[in-house]
């Protein structure tokens, strides 16, 4: 008798995903696990309070989505609570589970549970898969540890490889196996209200896909592409593709579909060529690892940001002296999305104009965004700090040039409150003394 676990991440969907397909050919039994980690719900060391309840909303609603397509196949979606190598330790100890199934996350925490769960269990046998990317490593025309340093060179190397094409759904599931763990438990459906235009799970992440493919924006996505508001002036594709509940794959096929039927130019190219950024910046967090999250980044040079405790509260309640920015930050902080164009700016005043160490914007980015994603969320604050793959030394961008460029009627700071903030940065200094007025 063989019993399987498909171990869910930031994969949370049915279709597309290959280990599934395995599973169900080689397993008797199976048992289908996400671990809900407390470090999710913690403070972290950087001020932030973990997953927003923005955040959390979106999670849940793709946990209930998958939770229905599993029933539908005759399986169940089982959620532990512990950290991933407790929790499926806990399994490993109870059932007698042969194989374990997962897809490859380029996050450093996620593949040192990984290398613990292999070490502490040898006689598992591991399947990787790689869901969570366009390509898999076979595919790629270097070895992991040799990804070429800027993106414009992986670009060129990649851009030309056909991705595999998307899989089907299953048809049906092993049965689940018996057992009863009190800290392992079927996922219980949670009513949650939709607080804005994204609602997490497969369901509406195919919706989406199949709604813009059946306009014309797709042809003119690159003249909106920089905006900072509006629905349809970006694919919107980002949230579930972090959550998994989209794999890059499909989008890449529908992108074909639609050139095939519509014609191809260079804004259908450039919905491809974002997706070839984030497939970067997977690579990116699967090479270099822990040094996704220091200060020099890949540099290894000295930094200059440091942490004012006031500075940090006013940018991200979205109270500072630059009202474009405080529009962005009150738009992430309503709805846990904000353009590309309008992160680059926050980021940027963090950066250059508050002088706080990047990687606590980058921390409060993850506490907020629906897409969070690892290596796309540290990565491109690297790249705007000058300490990761950017060959130029970072970003600083003209805030007053940028809000004439993208909102010279004020349009989006007023829509957002951007216009209101407290007339003075500091109160205190960097130590904590109060700042006088001078008279």
């Amino acid at each position: 008798m063989k019993v399987g676990v498909v171990w869910f991440g930031d994969d949370l969907r049915c279709s597309d995903q290959s280990m599934l397909w395995k599973a169900a050919q080689e397993m008797d039994y199976l048992v289908c696990l996400y671990c809900d980690e407390p470090h999710q719900r913690r403070p972290s060391r950087y001020s932030t309070q973990g997953m927003s309840g923005i955040r959390r909303d979106f999670l849940v609603q793709a946990l209930n989505d998958l939770t229905i397509k599993l029933n539908a196949l005759g399986q169940t979606l089982f959620v532990s609570t512990m950290d991933a190598v407790a929790g499926l330790s806990l399994l490993f100890d109870t059932v007698p589970i042969s194989h374990l199934y997962r897809n490859h996350h380029g996050g450093w925490d996620e593949q040192q549970s990984l290398n613990r769960l292999t070490k502490l269990y040898p006689d598992v046998h591991l399947h990787i898969d790689h869901g969570l990317s366009l390509f898999s490593p076979s595919q790629l025309p270097f070895s992991g540890s040799k990804l070429p340093d800027t993106f414009t060179q992986f670009r060129h190397l990649v851009e030309e490889i056909s991705p595999l094409s998307p899989l089907p759904t299953p048809r049906t599931l092993p049965p689940v196996p018996q057992f009863d763990m009190p800290l392992i438990r079927p996922w219980q459906i949670e009513h949650v209200e939709s607080n804005g235009a994204f609602t997490g799970g497969e369901y509406a992440a195919v919706s989406q896909l199949s709604d813009y493919f059946s306009t014309n924006l797709p042809s003119h996505y690159k003249e909106v592409r920089n905006s900072l508001d509006g629905w349809e002036n970006s694919t919107k594709f980002s949230p579930w593709l972090a959550q998994g509940s989209l794999s890059p794959r499909q989008i890449k096929a529908s992108i074909d579909a639609y050139e095939r039927n519509h014609g191809a130019n260079e804004s259908t190219y450039w919905i491809y060529f974002e997706l070839l950024w984030r497939e970067y910046f997977h690579w990116y967090a699967t090479c270099y690892g822990k040094q996704l999250f220091l200060p020099s980044g890949l540099s290894g040079k000295q930094t200059h940001g440091s942490y004012y405790a006031e500075r940090f509260r006013k940018w991200c309640q979205g109270n500072t002296p630059y009202p474009l920015v405080n529009a962005c930050m009150k738009q992430l902080n309503q709805t846990g999305f904000i353009s590309n164009r309008g992160r680059q700016l926050a980021a940027s005043c963090l950066i250059n104009e508050l002088s706080i160490d990047w990687r606590y914007g980058a921390a409060y980015f993850e506490e907020q965004l629906i897409d969070y994603s690892v290596g796309s969320n540290w990565g491109n604050w690297q790249y705007i700090a000058g300490v990761g793959a950017d060959p130029r030394g970072g970003r600083h961008f003209n805030l007053a040039k940028q809000t004439e460029q993208y909102d010279p009627q004020n349009h989006f700071i007023h829509k957002w409150q951007g216009h209101r903030f407290d007339e003075s940065l500091d109160s205190v200094d960097a130590a904590d003394w109060p700042i006088y007025p001078t008279s």
